[in-house]
């Protein structure tokens, strides 16, 4: 099979029930070796960075025509994990997140653009604090396939991408004396993921 029909992050819910070539596999992510980073501003002074550790998905690759891979992932909102209590858990709370009200992030890909040699778009939903808006994932990889020692088939990617959110009705803010927000608006986010062929996934 080959590695340029691994894309990120997991197989569309739609694919699962599209017929399926002879050249068509199904790859796993691997919780324990992915994640899903974010950074925002600080009183516009530093970064805030987190993540969040629990993640699942799969992806439906064809090497026949890797723009065609089907892709789906879900992050569970309140494994977000900023290296502090108090501000995780008002991260949690309504303010931001809403973990009791929507308790998983998701996403779904609609389309995938070749870039370069080993770059790609991936273009997909993303449903946040209950709302749904298209971004675009730029993606590097993946890496040439791989066996682990207990005989599983890894390859790996990464993926960036920026949003505001704001459009995904996360308003919380306080207005500094000085002028400036506590709070930027912009969110980057980049995703580290391995997968494993969903045949060999323990």
């Amino acid at each position: 099979m080959s590695t340029r029909t691994l894309i990120a992050l997991t197989l569309s819910a739609l694919a699962l029930f599209a017929p399926r070539s002879a050249h068509s596999a199904t790859w796993e992510i691997d919780p324990a070796h992915t994640s899903v980073q974010f950074a925002v501003r600080h009183m516009m002074v530093s970064n805030v960075r987190g993540e969040f550790t629990k993640v699942k998905g799969r992806i439906q690759a064809d090497e026949a025509d890797p723009t065609a891979a089907r892709i789906e992932a879900s992050i569970e909102t309140a494994s977000v994990d900023t290296n502090n209590e108090k501000r995780d858990d008002h991260l949690r709370g309504p303010d931001f997140l809403d973990a009791a009200k929507f308790p998983t992030i998701s996403f779904a890909s609609k389309k995938v653009e070749k870039t370069g040699e080993s770059t790609w778009k991936i273009i997909g939903d993303l449903t946040l604090h209950g709302v749904t808006r298209e971004v675009v994932l730029d993606m590097e990889g993946p890496t040439s396939p791989r066996k682990d020692p207990m005989g599983a088939i890894r390859s790996g990617a990464q993926a960036r991408t920026k949003i505001n959110r704001q459009d995904f009705g996360i308003s919380f803010n306080k207005a500094l004396d000085g002028g400036g927000l506590v709070v930027g608006n912009e969110v980057q986010i980049t995703i580290d993921v391995e997968v494993v062929r969903a045949s060999e996934a323990r």
